[in-house]
Formats: C-alpha cells, structure tokens, sequence
C-alpha cells in the first residue's frame, strides 16, 4: 500500500510540473519550471525562503515534531542565514492550527514601543525612526516562538536551537540573495562595528560561496536553548543587549524586555468565495486586506472575470480601494479600529466599493478616499508548514528593514530591529498633504500597523492550504494575488507563485509590475499586452524587481489505484529568492 501511494504521488508531481500553463506563468512565453521549487509528500512539507532552513524544519518533523517544532526550528534557522530580513532581535505573526481540535490560534509576537518611546521622539531628527538603536522596538520573536512551544512542542526545546547554533557557530555559506543585500548595503554595513565584524571580517564584505560565522549569536542562542527565553528577557544576553542598545543611543531597558507579553486569540476567520481564511487580527492588515479585495472582486460574479488584461485592472483598482481603508488600523489594545475591522470584512461594504470600479478608466488618488498617509512597511520572511497529522503553521518574522536598524549588537550577536519606523509620526505629512494615521502613533507598549499575511485556507472545514509572503508593503497585493492564481483561477501551485505580479500604490500612483531576473537566471516580467491594456485605462505603469516572496502550501484529496484515500501536500518556495521546500 505505501509503494501504491508513493507511485500515485510520484505521478501527480509530474503531472503538475507538465501542467505548467504558459499563458498563466508568461516566461517568455514558454513553460518554465524551476529545479526543486516544488516538492509534495503525503507526510509533510515546510515550505522556507532558505533550502537548509526548509531541510531543518524538515528534520523535526522527521523526528515525531508538531509543526510548532518544526516552526520554531525554522525560524531560528532564518534568523540566522538571513540576517538581513528576521532574527531574534525582531518580531512575527504566527497562525496555528490544530489538526485535533480544529481550532486555530493568532501569535502576536510583534515588537512593541519601549517604555520611553513617545509620539514625537523623532520630530528633531526623523532618520533616527528608521536608522540606529533609536530606531528598535521591543524583540517580541523569542517570546511568542517559547510560548507557542508551550502549549504544541513535543521535542525539547533545546533539541530546536541546534541546527541554529551549528550554521551561528560553524559558518553557513553566502547564497546569492543574501549577498546582494551585502553588495546593496555595503556602506552601512561597514559603518557599524558589530556588522562589520561578521559579514567584512577581513576587512572586506563577505561574497557568494563564503563562509559566515556569527561567535556571539551563537553563544545567545545556546543560552536561550539552555535557560529559555528568560534568559534573554531577563538575564545575562539580555543586559548584554541593552547596554549595546543604550551604547548605540537606544532607550531600550530591562524593565521593557521583563514587561514583554506575547499576545494569544483566536485567530481572524473570514469567509472568502466559499474559503474560510484563518490569520492574524490588527495590527496585522494582512488578512483584513486579502478579504476585502477578495469580496470586492466576488461581485463580478464569475471567475472568467478575473481572468486575462481586464481581471488585473479589475484586482488593481480593488487593491487600491484597500489600501485607502487599510491605513485606519492600529493596535487595538490602544486604538478603536472595530468600525474599519468591520467594513473590510463586510460583503455589503465590499459590494459598495465594487460599483466605484469601472472596467475603462483608473483614478487619481483622491477617489479613493485615503484619510491618512500610506505607510511603507518593509523587509521579513515568511515560511508555511504542515505535519502528518495536518496541523498547519503560517509565519512571517521581521526586523523590518534590510539588516533592520543597521546595528548589530556586539556582545550578543544580534541585529536590532528598526521596527519603530511602522508607526505613524504626527509630522509626517504625504506628497498629496495626507496627515499620519493617529490609530498608529507611538505609545508605550503598543505594537505598530504590519502588512504581514500569515494565512491558513480551509474548505468545508478540511486544511487545503497555507500560505504568507514577505516584502513589507508588498506583501497583501502579493498574497492576494497567489491566493486568487490558485483557489479562484485554478492555476496549479508553482504557476501560482510564479507568475509575474503588480504591485499598486495610491501615492505615488503608480503600478509597478515586475521585470525581474531570478537567482537561476530565468527571467519573470508581466506580458507587454497587459502593460498596453492597463496603460490604455490611464494606468501609470513602472517596472520594478523583486519585490515580494510567498509561499505556499496546498492540501489535495485523491484516491489510489486501489481505492485507497490519500491527502497529498505540496509546497512550493518562490523561485524569486534562493529558497526551496523540503518534505517529510
């Protein structure tokens, strides 16, 4: 019978990777499919922008972990490889869901404003919101990764920590993504004496092919493996940090490590064209955004509407309504944002901002009716996972910014966040004369409005999908777009991720579509018969390079040559990064 059901998925991979539509992925006009960007498993798949970091997760689960396991191990690992985009010293949304009780929960382990912090700390000098120690809200990952362990973990925690203190102690190979955030950020790096000192050693920046070790991380990471995170909320590496933090002109304090509290609920449900989305509530905008674009498309009544030139002007002009609302959101816990919750939830609202589309004509920023400046969030990474027993995990960390506050902490390792710059400033006024949200000002212990989208799909109350994205702003228009390729064009996992993607914004007003080349040289760019359709309807169009990654996982429903049911997982990295997935 195992032999039988390994033959069948054998078959379904291929038949996928033929299936592969040209019209849908616009390589060139020709079918592309990436080495080992796909992967599928009856058992298990994580789903990583990192292969070694996929393989880690991978391992856990091999080893009788629950995807929290496997999660935790994952993002440690990311932390590690990838300084550039998560790490210890930043922050994530996490959405699990429980294959036993069918009940999903929403981690919020977002970075949170120091004790210290007020609304106009960066009147004087508004850089420091985004540069410098000034610039780094409370380390809320630790946190939220132990207290998700608590409640699913089934390895030692200690067991988690090892594959991200191997690569931290023993080095890890440069890959080409992170290197090109070293050629990009060279100047910056080489102006803070802790990045320095682990990627230009030598005095020169690290390249593709070398070796990076980070001696101090390492020694963190085995504390907190050793003692837990209070070692690092209350104990040795976290003196360590903020003094380094205060030294570098920070106000972060023990008192604001030792008052950090990972927020639990009930993960956000919304019904979605017949899916039911599981994520994260404000501040996340994530999940609110994709519903309401969703619902607002949902009113064309046909999925052939949304197919072809006219389909991407119709999510264009939706996902500018969205982001117009999306900017009222803030931390809930000090801001009253239910009004906005739930009109980007409501079907009715959602019909309202559907007759405002016309099919012939785009429109200037104002009618959309924007109140606030947009904010531009930036950076994370996003891995999606699920287990043996379909328990799912969807994850997205950040430190915000490439290299976050472009400082690294010297006796412990650890690149600090700049995830102050999320927030809103009173001062900050748009090109258009847009005032600054004040549902997202700077207030002691408040978290600031992300764009991240960890989401779990499900139908009739069955797991069939995971899946999230980093790129900061980008990300609700990238996932968006992915989600509405797979479940409501039918498009096959790797077409979904893979074809070309725009990215609209209402100040500028501009759509940026991409014209990139990827880590294996193949080429993604939007079809010139798209960019003339869109220009002709008074789009003002640009090209850019990557600016999001997704990932994805999808559950099917089969049976065998004998009879026999099988579910079948496959998960797909985005070939935009150097990422591949891993199974079980």
């Amino acid at each position: 019978m195992k032999h039988t059901r390994s033959f069948v998925s054998l078959i379904l991979y291929l038949c996928l990777a033929l299936t592969t539509k040209s019209e849908h992925v616009e390589f060139n006009g020709k079918v592309q499919v990436f080495g080992q960007s796909i992967v599928e498993s009856e058992v298990g798949v994580v789903a990583a922008d990192d292969a070694r970091c996929s393989k880690v997760g991978a391992s856990m689960l091999k080893r009788g972990g629950h995807a929290v396991d496997a999660a935790v191990a994952t993002a440690l690992c990311v932390g590690v490889v990838n300084p550039m985009a998560s790490g210890i010293g930043g922050g994530a949304f996490m959405v699990v869901r429980s294959a036993s009780t069918s009940k999903a929960l929403a981690f919020n382990m977002r970075e949170t404003a120091p004790a210290a912090a007020s609304q106009n700390m960066y009147e004087s000098d508004p850089k420091t919101k985004y540069e410098g120690a000034l610039s780094m809200g409370v380390p809320g990952e630790l946190a939220g990764l132990h207290e998700a362990w608590k409640k699913y973990g089934r390895l030692p925690w200690q067991t988690l920590f090892q594959p991200a203190i191997h690569y931290a102690d023993n080095g890890f190979q440069i890959f080409p993504y992170l290197a090109t955030y070293f050629q990009k950020y060279e100047d910056k790096i080489m102006a803070d004496p802790g990045l320095r000192h682990v990627f230009a050693p030598n005095g020169r920046m690290l390249k593709v092919g070398d070796k990076c070790s980070n001696k101090k991380l390492a020694q963190s990471l085995k504390a907190v493996a050793k003692l837990g995170p209070q070692a690092f909320y209350n104990g040795l590496i976290g003196k360590k940090l903020v003094n380094d933090v205060r030294k570098a002109g920070g106000i972060l304090t023990m008192k604001d490590l030792r008052n950090y509290k990972v927020r639990v609920t009930d993960a956000l449900g919304v019904e979605v064209m017949g899916y039911k989305i599981l994520g994260m509530p404000p501040p996340s905008s994530g999940t609110l955004g994709l519903a309401m674009i969703v619902n607002i498309l949902k009113n064309y009544g046909s999925s052939k509407a949304l197919e072809g030139s006219l389909g991407l002007h119709r999510l264009t002009e939706a996902i500018k309504h969205m982001l117009a609302i999306r900017v009222n959101l803030g931390d809930p816990a000090y801001a009253d944002v239910s009004k906005y919750v739930s009109e980007m939830i409501s079907p009715s609202f959602a019909r309202k901002v559907w007759h405002k589309i016309y099919d012939n004509t785009t429109f200037p920023p104002e009618y959309y009716q924007g109140r606030w400046k947009q904010m531009q969030d930036n950076g994370t990474s996003h891995f999606c996972i699920v287990d043996a027993e379909r328990n799912a995990v969807s994850l997205t960390t950040t430190v915000n910014y490439p290299f976050g506050a472009m400082v690294l902490s010297p006796s412990t390792g650890i690149v600090l966040n700049n995830e102050m710059d999320d927030f809103s400033t009173p001062t900050a006024v748009s090109q258009n004369n847009l005032p600054a949200s004040p549902a997202n000002f700077i207030q002691p212990g408040k978290r600031p409005l992300s764009a991240m989208t960890p989401l779990i799909v499900l139908k009739d109350g069955q797991l069939i999908g995971v899946i999230g994205g980093s790129g900061g702003a980008n990300i609700i228009a990238a996932v968006t777009q992915v989600f509405i390729n797979h479940f409501v064009l039918g498009m096959n996992p790797l077409a979904a991720v893979q074809s070309p993607r725009v990215y609209p914004k209402l100040m500028p007003n501009v759509v940026y579509y991409e014209n990139l080349t990827v880590i294996n040289g193949e080429h993604i760019e939007l079809s010139g018969d798209k960019r003339r359709f869109l220009e002709k309807r008074g789009h003002q169009l640009e090209s850019v390079g990557i600016q999001a990654i997704c990932q994805l996982i999808i559950q099917t429903f089969g049976k065998s040559a004998g009879n026999v049911n099988f579910e079948t997982l496959t998960g797909v990295s985005d070939p935009r990064k150097d990422g591949k997935p891993a199974a079980v």
